[in-house]
């Protein structure tokens, strides 16, 4: 979400520290935070001027009207204070003064004021004087001393005017949406500000950081704040995707685990409907293809929390979500699959029945999975795809309709994709008009398009603005027909999924060429990218710069944003400022609203139409759609998202725009156009801009509208049916109808799913919208039924005919896809034992990366993983450690370094210098220690004495590895190899090896003092041992890593330190 309340005391600290304004802001205050858990001797201690103030008390918990409600407590004493708090902690619940507020709309910031504050203000809303500050526009001294301040005494209004305007400035620099003084107590010595209320925009955040600090956003009065609601907010924060908990009744019986921000609204809707408000556990959802692990994580919280405490009724989780449109469902119930396989046994102990039901990409594998864990783990699990409502898993749960014994088996993602005729052929584009009538010519063509740099001409602005709102100031024109058969698109981000998606949609769709001219990708050079075309390869041109992209192809009108919430402003500022765009469609999630009413402004000026923010877009049936918009082709096919239909749509969720396609193909004969407006408080096109659309098409016959609770768009749609503007007949429903029914406010998924007010309730705006004339259902559950009796009366007296269906063409499946539904196989061209990072996480040798850092097994360890592809023991672990410790360096003078340091001081970079160092190791300076493991293993294997070893050397005229040293004898010894021995002795089983070799060197040290085991030999021998002893090998094994030269790694590994800093660090 975006707006959130903060505490009374994060507020004044904002705007003690950072206002800007010349009058003196008095009442700095001190504070102290008192809970019934509050140890009052000790709070004393942190806070000595408890002791000598006179104080103010009062609760700090989102509660409004505090005065009124007898719960602020003046001048007391700290006894006082004590006196004050006993019946009322943990209970429910004359100089001038001024009231001001400062709140934002679509159209601008309102500052509200009047000139009686306190806790008699009254209703503000009708008393107090308004002044709207438009976007981007600035509060100026002069408007507020005309048009708010006429009723303030002279002598105050210099006062007010500076720290209004202070005030104002605060609020906009750190993202306030919401801003409340009252009262603000005026003297001759500045203001005071004594009571205060604030929301701030959280989004904002990557901006206000540095200001903000750490903020804590407090739970709303009367809901206990969860440390797993806090452990959900802060996987939210650190995924991509969007992952949302709720607690509203930790005892109840019934659980939800929805994906989707729309849908999770629904599915709680429904269950308040069929009476179960009271036993609803929690709201949340989780959606924007959250990972494996992430769903893991999400799904065994909710599993925690549910097997707590028993029920006697046994319990139920409800598995939902409408039909996605781009997220492997399969991928996320497998994290939801290990999350019931880890609570089984507390799953059973409490009773619980999982009810699950979902569509979308691979669903089918998804249901498969989640019906077996059912069946091995005992658990009954009831699995549904898209042949049941969505909901009708809810009336199942909660017992009010039966649970079927088989429920249709919905045919395989691939079955969609293959041809069932012999004729592989391509059918003609004959499907370009709508479903119900006859193909006119030119109906294959948009509105005349304006050449590259001319605005877009269309009908007057007025037709396309709100009802009862007038055009004012210079602004272009908005298209009435934003996609056709024509229509070109340039997509922003490297979003070659989505692209291929829209290609494969093209194609079935009998387009002539592909719908995406080009991709715009500010991280890489100008390039082109490889994608299908039906059967064929073809390549589209990135463009590192949008002036390029733009300039190249003139034909393009329409821009998909992939770009992150932080650079999508700037990105779509600047595609604004070319004229051949008139559509814009932003998926991103979470932009600071104050940037979105910028863009929307920007937008309104330029006859631009913004899809979004927070959306999935749009689609055109058999013309053009945005993204990821209807999900993969089973579904395009499914839903009959080929060709258009009779019906179009708007919604404001993105994943219940899918649902939609799939209830409108079943109950008429499809869709004509859906657009799906995007969750954020102010979407940059709204509910009336495209309703209005839809009345001036002719291919549309009904429309579909979805709202939800917060906002008021929904009663400009009321206006229109009332005025006559609109005479298509409209089916409504607003979601969000069981916020009425919390005791608590709960801020849906959507970031504008909120209800500031009655009239803003969903409960509202259905009864609104009924008696406006739109079919509005009883329930969700109801609006298909809705829709088929409005369709069905529209066959029925003519106004549309359905004609005949025309079979699309077949689009191969990708291998990417197809292989991860498990239909081909390949060899792979490499493969490899030791790591794979396909997973959740980077895995070594079957150990997870989080286990290694776990267990601590350290660099050894992830040595032995990656090199031996097993477990060592911990004092294996130990010894490869000091081994690379001890042959890190040994001084410029020898060769490797030698060549390093030369090459270094030649210029060369440090991979360069860095590899002629390490082509020096041989049999001379490195490679003793696979020399020394070879030599010495023969001999002891062979049974050779020690002198017959030393012997046979001699006679053959051959040196003896890892014997021997410059500088170092039996009388000055290597702390090296001293420290290496007596690790090796304290530590290992058996060194039957290392006692053959130091029996050689008593040998050679006989006949010369420097003749000792040098550090090199030392490693070889005791790494003989290790590898024989230590229980993990066998002697094959251990062998085979002596015979190819594995040891001298650990040379190699070891002297790269050295050679490192020799060249270039030192």
């Amino acid at each position: 979400m975006s707006a959130k309340a903060i505490s009374e005391q994060t507020g004044k600290e904002f705007l003690y520290k950072h206002i800007c304004t010349s009058v003196a802001v008095q009442n700095r205050f001190r504070y102290a935070n008192v809970t019934s858990e509050t140890d009052w001797d000790r709070l004393t201690q942190d806070h000595p001027w408890l002791l000598t103030e006179r104080l103010v008390v009062k609760p700090d918990q989102l509660i409004k009207c505090r005065g009124k409600l007898g719960l602020v407590g003046v001048d007391l004493d700290l006894v006082g204070v004590q006196e004050w708090l006993k019946p009322r902690l943990m209970r429910e619940t004359t100089e001038e003064e001024f009231y001001i507020c400062i709140y934002a709309t679509r159209e601008g910031d309102h500052v509200l004021f009047h000139h009686e504050g306190g806790v008699d203000v009254g209703d503000v809303d009708a008393k107090a004087q308004r002044l709207l500050v438009g976007v981007d526009d600035k509060l100026s001294e002069d408007s507020l001393e005309e048009q708010l301040f006429a009723h303030v005494p002279a002598d105050k209004k210099e006062v007010l005017v500076s720290f209004v305007v202070g005030l104002f400035n605060l609020y906009e620099d750190l993202y306030f949406t919401y801003l409340e003084i009252n009262p603000l107590v005026v003297t001759q010595d500045g203001v005071f500000v004594l009571d205060m209320a604030a929301k701030i925009d959280a989004t904002a955040d990557y901006i206000c950081k540095a200001k903000w600090g750490d903020v804590e956003f407090p739970p709303p009065f009367g809901r206990e704040a969860y440390p797993e609601e806090a452990y959900i907010a802060d996987l939210d924060a650190k995924s991509g995707a969007s992952l949302k908990l709720t607690i509203l009744n930790p005892l109840g019986r019934i659980w939800t685990m929805v994906a989707g921000g729309g849908a999770s609204v629904v599915y709680s809707d429904t269950i308040c409907d069929l009476g179960g408000v009271d036993e609803l556990a929690n709201y949340g959802e989780y959606s924007g293809a959250p990972s494996e692990q992430q769903t893991y994580d999400y799904a065994k919280t909710i599993l925690s929390l549910m097997t707590r405490e028993k029920h006697h009724e046994g319990k139920v989780l409800i598995i939902g979500g409408s039909i996605a449109n781009f997220t492997n469902v399969a991928a996320t119930f497998k994290g939801i699959v290990r999350a019931i396989k880890d609570y089984q046994g507390p799953l059973k102990e409490n009773e619980v029945t999982i009810f699950v039901r979902r569509g979308g990409p691979n669903y089918q594998e998804g249901l498969r999975v989640m019906g077996e864990v059912g069946k091995t783990t005992g658990i009954p699990i009831h699995v549904f795809g898209t042949e049941t409502h969505m909901t009708a898993i809810v009336g199942m749960a909660l017992g009010h309709q039966p649970i079927p014994n088989q429920p249709p088996v919905a045919a395989h993602t691939a079955n969609f994709l293959l041809n069932s005729s012999t004729n592989v052929a391509t059918p003609a584009s004959t499907r370009t008009a709508s479903f119900s009538e006859p193909r006119a010519a030119n109906d294959a063509t948009s509105v005349k398009k304006p050449k590259a740099g001319v605005p877009a001409a269309a009908s007057h602005c007025p037709l396309l603005c709100p009802v009862k709102e007038e055009f004012t100031g210079d602004c272009y024109a908005k298209a009435t027909m934003l996609f056709s058969r024509n229509t070109k698109a340039i997509m922003w981000g490297m979003q070659t999924r989505a692209v291929q998606g829209m290609l494969d949609f093209d194609y079935v769709c009998s387009r002539d060429e592909p719908s995406v001219a080009a991709m715009v990708y500010p991280f890489t050079g100008d390039h082109k990218q490889k994608f299908y075309w039906g059967h064929k390869e073809i390549l589209i041109p990135v463009y590192k710069n949008m002036a390029d992209a733009m300039k190249k192809h003139p034909e393009v009108d329409v821009l998909i944003s992939f770009a992150s919430l932080r650079s999508a402003f700037d990105s779509t500022m600047e595609t604004m400022q070319y004229p051949q765009i008139h559509t814009i469609a932003i998926i991103a999630e979470g932009i600071p609203e104050a940037q979105t009413r910028k863009l929307i402004k920007r937008a309104d000026e330029n006859g631009i139409t913004i899809i979004g923010p927070a959306t999935v877009g749009g689609i055109k049936p058999g013309c053009f759609k945005i993204g990821n918009t209807g999900g993969m082709l089973d579904n395009i096919l499914a839903s009959n998202l080929y060709r258009p239909g009779s019906v179009a749509y708007v919604s404001r969720s993105g994943g219940m725009s899918n649902e939609l396609n799939n209830i409108v193909s079943h109950a008429t004969d499809g869709v004509y156009e859906g657009v799906a407006i995007g969750g954020d408080r102010y979407p940059g096109s709204t509910f009336m801009d495209h309703v209005l659309r839809y009345q001036d098409t002719p291919g549309v016959k009904m429309i579909v509208m979805l709202g939800e609770i917060g906002g008021t768009e929904e009663y400009k749609i009321c206006q229109g049916i009332k005025e006559g503007r609109i005479t298509k007949p409209v089916v409504c429903w607003c979601i969000g109808t069981c916020a009425t029914m919390f005791s608590s406010e709960v801020q849906f998924g959507h970031a504008g799913a909120c209800a500031n007010q009655a009239f803003e309730t969903a409960v509202a705006k259905n009864q609104a919208l009924r008696d406006a004339g739109a079919f509005v259902p009883k329930s969700f559950d109801e609006l298909g039924d809705v829709i088929r009796t409005v369709y069905d009366e529209l066959v029925a007296n003519g106004t549309i005919v359905p004609a005949q269906e025309v079979p699309p063409p077949t689009v191969p499946m990708d291998y990417s896809w197809a292989r991860e539904l498990g239909l081909i196989r390949k060899p792979a061209s490499f493969m490899t034992s030791i790591c794979d990072e396909r997973g959740q996480e980077l895995i070594y040798a079957g150990m997870p990366i989080t286990e290694v850092f776990k267990e601590e097994i350290g660099l050894g360890g992830v040595l032995g993983l990656l090199w031996f592809q097993r477990r060592l023991p911990r004092y294996a672990c130990q010894f490869i450690e000091m081994c690379l410790m001890v042959t890190a360096d040994h001084g410029p003078a020898v060769s490797g370094a030698h060549n390093t340091i030369v090459c270094a001081r030649a210029g060369k970079d440090l991979i360069s210098s860095l590899t002629s160092g390490l082509l020096t190791i041989g049999d001379r300076f490195g490679g003793a220690l696979d020399a020394a493991a070879k030599q010495f293993s023969k001999a002891f294997d062979s049974g050779m004495l020690p002198m017959e070893f030393v012997n046979k050397m001699k006679k053959d005229g051959k040196l003896i590895m890892g014997i021997g040293h410059r500088v170092k004898s039996i009388n000055n010894p290597d702390m090296r190899v001293q420290i290496l021995k007596d690790f090796v002795k304290g530590h290992f089983p058996a060194t039957p090896m290392l006692d053959y070799a130091l029996d050689v060197e008593k040998i050679t040290t006989s006949k010369k003092p420097n003749l000792i085991l040098n550090v090199d030999g030392f490693i070889g021998v005791a790494f003989v041992d290790l590898l024989r002893m230590c229980g993990g090998f066998t002697r094959d094994e251990a062998d085979e890593f002596v015979e190819i030269g594995a040891l001298n790694g650990i040379f190699v590994l070891g002297r790269s330190m050295g050679f490192i800093g020799e060249s270039h660090l030192a």
